[in-house]
């Protein structure tokens, strides 16, 4: 799914943006903070209730030149880019994530962990899948753990993944928003009966925002 050709990425001066824009993020531990979204195009995992599919395809999205996206961030009130996708370590996002930090901002990276890491992150947020696991690595990186609940199947995947990040990972169980009304009392009383996980709930969607 990647766009791999180097004449096309250019190392990673070059990358497949689907959009980029100044929002509020609306999930898990920096909800409610400004930020400003990069969010790029191709994935390969595949999730059946994804709310982005629009985004799976890369050659949909040209490569666009690294320093127009931070040219726009730069021009931006926001202190925050969140980078998102698809799944966003496709890429090679040092040049990215070099010149953002260059500018003083944080710098939060959204990710399936299905790919090796590339770039500087201040936060790292991993959202496993069961049809494509994370690498290991990604365990090790993770600063938060969001795992999507759509059964009640779900709540052991999450466990088994909670067992595999660091100790101070924040962990974060969110409802599939399609079964929202099913499964939310399921989550409340699973975090009540575990405490150490909180509930992350698609704000935004509630703020009808993008």
């Amino acid at each position: 799914m990647s766009l791999t050709n180097s004449d096309m990425l250019d190392g990673g001066n070059r990358l497949p943006l689907v959009e980029d824009f100044y929002t509020i993020q609306g999930e898990g531990f920096h909800a409610g903070k400004p930020a400003y979204f990069i969010r790029l195009g191709g994935c390969d995992v595949g999730c059946r209730w994804c709310d982005a599919k629009y985004t799976w395809n890369p050659k949909v999205f040209p490569p666009v030149d690294v320093d127009e996206v931070v040219k726009r961030a730069k021009a931006c009130a926001a202190q925050a880019i969140v980078i998102t996708g698809g799944e966003p370590l496709l890429y090679p996002l040092e040049i990215l994530t070099s010149r953002l930090r260059d500018m003083g901002l944080e710098i939060f990276l959204e990710t399936s962990g299905t790919h090796p890491f590339s770039g500087e992150f201040d936060w790292v947020c991993l959202s496993p899948k069961r049809q494509q696991p994370p690498l290991a690595e990604a365990f090790g990186r993770a600063h938060e753990l969001k795992v999507i609940i759509q059964t009640e199947d779900d709540f052991l995947w999450a466990e088994e993944n909670a067992r595999r990040v660091g100790r101070y990972c924040r962990l974060y169980l969110q409802p599939e928003w399609s079964v929202f009304d099913e499964i939310m009392p399921k989550i409340v009383e699973y975090a009540k009966a575990n405490p150490r996980w909180s509930i992350s709930i698609q704000t935004h969607k509630f703020m009808r925002i993008p």
